[in-house]
């Protein structure tokens, strides 16, 4: 029997390794480039809902001199809505599930209809709006971090997203500021509850 004087090995080339190295490089860094893309639009959609809330509170206080919830005047203006006590503080503490019709004494869930009566924001009666992170958000006075103030609160804000919006828009403290967190963003654990002053 006689053996072959040269034996063919198939396999790839360095070179064409190499190609293949450089466009899964490529595909991981688009797809990496993508999530930042996302991060980034949902930190800034966010902080824009803040703001448009923001808006909303104070165009209702504009047109009527009193904060939504809080006005003393609403069963004037529209039948069946409860007045608030027109005492500059959205009282009935932060609510995360309001419902739909008005209960006297939760100025922070009547709120949300006061602003859909005045036709300000849409929406179903008192529901609370959703931010980009699934929570539910709640404008309520309260303490936070030994501040009592009328805040707006984002439940379920996860750390890391908390710390950036902390960062870029305050200063990156979780307890002083206009953005406050229920926690230190930077210890691991649950979401937090992100607060920003109204």
């Amino acid at each position: 029997m006689s053996r072959p004087d040269t034996i063919y090995k198939t396999g790839f080339t360095l070179v064409e390794l190499a190609i293949v190295l450089v466009i899964i490089g490529i595909i991981l860094g688009a797809v990496l480039k993508g999530q930042d893309l996302i991060t980034s639009a949902k930190v800034k959609r966010a902080y824009n809902q803040q703001r448009e809330i923001f808006v909303a509170f104070y165009s209702y206080y504009d047109k009527y001199g009193r904060f939504p919830g809080d006005d003393n005047n609403v069963s004037t203006r529209w039948t069946a809505s409860v007045n608030g006590d027109n005492d500059g503080l959205i009282d009935g503490g932060f609510v995360y599930n309001c419902i739909g019709g008005e209960i006297g004494g939760e100025e922070s869930c009547n709120a949300w209809r006061h602003l859909r009566l005045a036709g300000i924001i849409i929406g179903a009666e008192r529901i609370n709006p959703q931010h980009p992170y699934g929570g539910a958000i709640s404008v309520a006075y309260g303490t936070v971090n030994n501040v009592s103030a009328n805040w707006m609160a984002f439940q379920n804000i996860p750390r890391d997203i908390a710390l950036i919006l902390d960062t870029q828009y305050d200063d990156g403290v979780y307890n002083t500021g206009s953005i406050q967190g229920s926690e230190n963003f930077e210890v691991a654990g649950i979401p937090v509850i992100l607060y920003f002053r109204l």
